[in-house]
C-alpha cells in the first residue's frame, strides 16, 4: 500500500511516517515515483509503536526494543518497569485530583485555610507529587 493509503488507514502524519523510516521503525518495500510503498505488516508495526508511546516509552526505547531481533519480542523487565511507573503516575494523580476537588467545594474561606489542601501544598514541596526528590 502506499503511504497516502497508510495515512488514510492509521491517521499518523506522512512526514511522521518518513521519519519513523529515517529512524528504522518501520521499513518501506521502496518507490514508484516519488510514493513509499509498505507491506500490509507495517499496519501491526504501527500498532505496536502507538501503544508504545501511549505508555510513555520513547521513541528510542521502542527503536532499541525492536531493533534487537526484529521480532518485536520485548524484554519483560522493561514492560513491568514501566508499568510500575505508570501506577506510580495514576497514584500521584489520584491524589491531587481528590485534594483539588476537595479545594473546590471546601468550606474554608481560603484554600490555604484547607487542610486537606495544605496537605497537597506540602506533599508538593517534598517532591512527592512530582516524583522528584
Amino acid at each position: 500500500m502506499n503511504i497516502s493509503e497508510v495515512v488514510k488507514k492509521t491517521g499518523i502524519k506522512a512526514s511522521t511516517l518518513r521519519y519513523y523510516e529515517e529512524i528504522g521503525l518501520i521499513k518501506s518495500l521502496g518507490r514508484r515515483g516519488l510514493q513509499r510503498y509498505f507491506s500490509a505488516d507495517v499496519m501491526d508495526q504501527l500498532a505496536l509503536i502507538s501503544l508504545a508511546k501511549c505508555a510513555d516509552f520513547s521513541l528510542q526505547e521502542i527503536s532499541t526494543m525492536f531493533a534487537a531481533n526484529q521480532q518485536h519480542l520485548v524484554d519483560r523487565n522493561k514492560l513491568l518497569d514501566k508499568a510500575a511507573h505508570i501506577d506510580e503516575t495514576i497514584q500521584r494523580l489520584t491524589i491531587m485530583s481528590n485534594c483539588l476537588k476537595h479545594a473546590a467545594v471546601c468550606q474554608a474561606p481560603s484554600h490555604l485555610e484547607c487542610p486537606s489542601f495544605r496537605r497537597l501544598m506540602k506533599a508538593a514541596i517534598k517532591g512527592r507529587l512530582t516524583g522528584s526528590d
